[in-house]
């Protein structure tokens, strides 16, 4: 269990889905960069193709609600979200499994980018005057394992800009009463694909097993691989059922397919 006193300045321990997250995010950073000075002219498709931009995704770039994640540019803000994934993955992954936490960024990525995809329909829709901005960077899915920790664990308290003591819950608020006043100005479709992100990282916890989406998948599996062999049990119990009448006996089974116990009244009993 998290304690509830304000959390010291350290980093939960690197390993699972923590730093697989960091590590793919962090080669994509420098596989980027590299092509950008062997070939810039590269490095621009790349942009172009991988970044989520909503009139290249409605015209078929369908992995653009993934990939735009693993675009990063800047050093510095590439640092700040490597650093947020860090902490607040880890966090969670002391908590939960690592396929849960997986799961939670995930879609909270790919919510960010419905997000910014409504918007952009939106405002051609309606006549509204809004630049499709392409997204990069992984700050929808950090929002969303933000709005986690201050749902799941609100009394929590982190350690703001390092000095100043504040519970998780209220810091969640804050960072979106801050994204919901970015709304009104020039960066809105970003602010708005970051609250998408935190609206789904919220369905997310209210839809998800504890165990993650791929414990849920295998439990499906399994349950309908169960219900199939009992569907094929009952079905021969069934034609064994019939065959023994022809043949002047009588045999019964359950409605799982397994024999019941016979009649010792019945003179034409299976035994």
């Amino acid at each position: 269990m998290p304690r509830t006193g304000a959390s010291p300045i350290s980093f939960p321990a690197f390993r699972g889905a923590t730093r697989l997250l960091v590590v793919a995010n962090l080669a994509a950073y420098f596989l980027l960069l590299l092509t950008g000075v062997a070939a810039p002219d590269l490095a621009g498709g790349l942009l172009r193709h991988f970044s989520f931009q909503p009139d290249l995704f409605l015209h078929g770039e369908l992995l653009q609600p993934l990939s735009y994640s693993f675009i990063h540019l800047g050093i510095f803000g590439t640092l700040l979200e490597l650093l947020s994934l860090w902490f607040l993955a880890g966090f969670l992954e002391q908590m939960h499994s690592e396929s849960w936490v997986l799961g939670l960024y995930a879609v909270s990525v790919v919510g960010t980018a419905v997000a910014s995809l409504a918007i952009y329909a939106v405002s051609g829709t309606f006549g509204l005057s809004l630049a499709a901005m392409p997204l990069y960077g992984c700050f929808g899915g950090i929002f969303g394992l933000l709005v986690a920790i201050g749902v799941l664990y609100g009394d929590m308290e982190f350690l703001l800009f390092f000095t100043i003591g504040i519970k998780a819950r209220y810091m969640a608020v804050l960072y979106g009463l801050v994204a919901i006043a970015m709304l009104f100005g020039s960066q809105r479709m970003y602010a708005f694909a970051q609250l998408g992100g935190a609206l789904a990282g919220v369905l997310f916890l209210r839809v998800a097993p504890r165990r993650g989406i791929t414990f849920a998948f295998s439990e499906k599996w399994y349950g309908l691989r169960n219900r199939y062999y009992r569907w094929k049990r009952r079905r021969a119990a069934r034609k064994f059922e019939v065959y023994m009448r022809s043949q002047g006996r009588t045999v019964r089974f359950d409605g799982q397919g397994k024999q019941l116990d016979d009649d010792p009244n019945d003179k034409k009993r299976w035994n």
